[in-house]
């Protein structure tokens, strides 16, 4: 049985939903690229990842949180190695999204290995400014095209910078600056080589993992990323753009 075309009447009540529709995602579209071009002259005094952090107040969260900013010219380049040896190694290859990473990942996830993340740098920064923690879909489709527009109107020296300035390092630690005094009792400009490896190891869960003093766990980890560091050497952060 064949539908109905639709009366006159759904399409003359459709054809401005529509039209709302279309103006308010262009609207959207266009502040979102307002602020990403602000953030190449502005450092953000807040991010989506601090916002929720501070709404649901998950245990062990702090009353107050620590953060200082501190750019790029004085992060060692052995901080900034450290983090793109750890997590993300082809940073300075890729335009945002690293395609040839998210196809092994969906070809170990073929073979039964697990589903395993594929997040660029870029796509961390992204998802720490602007979007929430978890791990669906909806905030991983969202992910890729802000990768993007960060990778074209940003570059790369300056997401590093952002990336090194609002992750957490600890419970209500964010940045390089805070968590240097946190775990060091020292200023960012003079973290050692050890100590970086140690704060890029405890990325990966900074509410499980301990920069000082090490467990096990991080030790190895902070070894195998020095080793990492020394393989990419220091022009592999310092040449890019």
């Amino acid at each position: 049985m064949a539908s109905r075309p639709p009366s006159k009447l759904s399409r003359y009540l459709l054809r401005p939903l529509w039209r709302l529709l279309w103006r308010s995602l262009l609207a959207a579209l266009l502040l979102l690229t307002l602020i990403v071009l602000g953030l190449k002259v502005i450092n953000p005094p807040v991010w989506s990842w601090l916002v929720w952090r501070e709404l649901t107040s998950p245990a062990g969260y702090p009353e107050e949180y620590s953060h200082q900013w501190v750019d790029l010219e004085q992060i060692p380049v052995s901080m900034q190695l450290a983090v793109v040896a750890s997590e993300d190694q082809r940073f300075p290859l890729h335009n945002g999204i690293d395609l040839e990473a998210v196809q092994q990942a969906v070809s170990e996830a073929m073979d039964g290995k697990g589903l395993r993340g594929a997040s660029t740098l870029t796509q961390q920064t992204a998802k720490n400014l602007f979007l929430w923690p978890g791990r669906d879909w909806v905030r991983k489709g969202m992910e890729a095209p802000l990768a993007l527009m960060l990778e074209g109107i940003l570059g790369k020296r300056r997401i590093l910078e952002l990336y090194l300035n609002i992750v957490e390092f600890a419970p209500g630690v964010y940045g390089v600056g805070a968590a240097s005094e946190y775990w060091y009792q020292r200023p960012a400009e003079r973290l050692t080589v050890d100590q970086s490896a140690r704060l890029a190891a405890i990325l990966p869960n900074p509410w499980l993992y301990v920069a000082q003093p090490p467990t096990d766990y991080v030790r190895q980890r902070a070894d195998w990323i020095q080793q990492q560091m020394r393989q990419l050497g220091n022009g592999w952060v310092t040449s890019i753009e």
